[in-house]
């Protein structure tokens, strides 16, 4: 699909909760240089937001520490349905070297369901705008999916 049929789909801006759940930073520093100059994800409708009540999707870095868990559960309770999850990096994907680690529950998906994953040590900012680009047409079938049942719902 181009990028012009994902930004038809968006009825408004994204905003976005990003959550370091154990990283080296490397994909985080990935994620600032995507909203520089250069890439400019904000123009395809990307915002960063300072709490997960106000955001659409999750954006994760790094594998989830022990420490991280229960927080990663809280923040994800916290953002309203319909949500996606983004697993940012090899790390939040899959625990990568770090997978048999002793602090280390597991990558993202062990914790909470995750809709996209995009892979990379560290991601490139590319990566990332086409891992937001699915997120988009994921959100709208998801909302979509949320108003047929309310219809329903309330047809009954």
């Amino acid at each position: 699909m181009k990028l012009e049929n994902y930004l038809q789909v968006l009825p408004k801006s994204l905003w976005v909760f990003t959550l370091n759940s154990g990283s080296c930073n490397g994909c985080d520093i990935e994620i600032v240089a995507s909203l520089t100059p250069r890439y400019d994800i904000e123009r395809l409708g990307l915002k960063l937001t300072g709490t997960p009540r106000h955001a659409d999707v999750l954006l994760v870095t790094g594998p989830v520490t022990r420490f991280m868990e229960p927080k990663l559960r809280q923040i994800y309770a916290q953002i309203p349905d319909p949500k996606v999850v983004i697993a940012v990096g090899n790390c939040a994907t899959s625990g990568d070297v770090f997978f048999k680690s002793y602090n280390l529950v597991g990558p993202v998906d062990r914790i909470v369901p995750v809709d996209v994953y995009v892979h990379g040590c560290a991601i490139r900012p590319e990566a990332l705008i086409e891992g937001v680009a699915k997120a988009v047409t994921l959100l709208e079938a998801k909302r979509a999916e949320l108003l047929n049942k309310s219809a329903v719902g309330e047809g009954a």
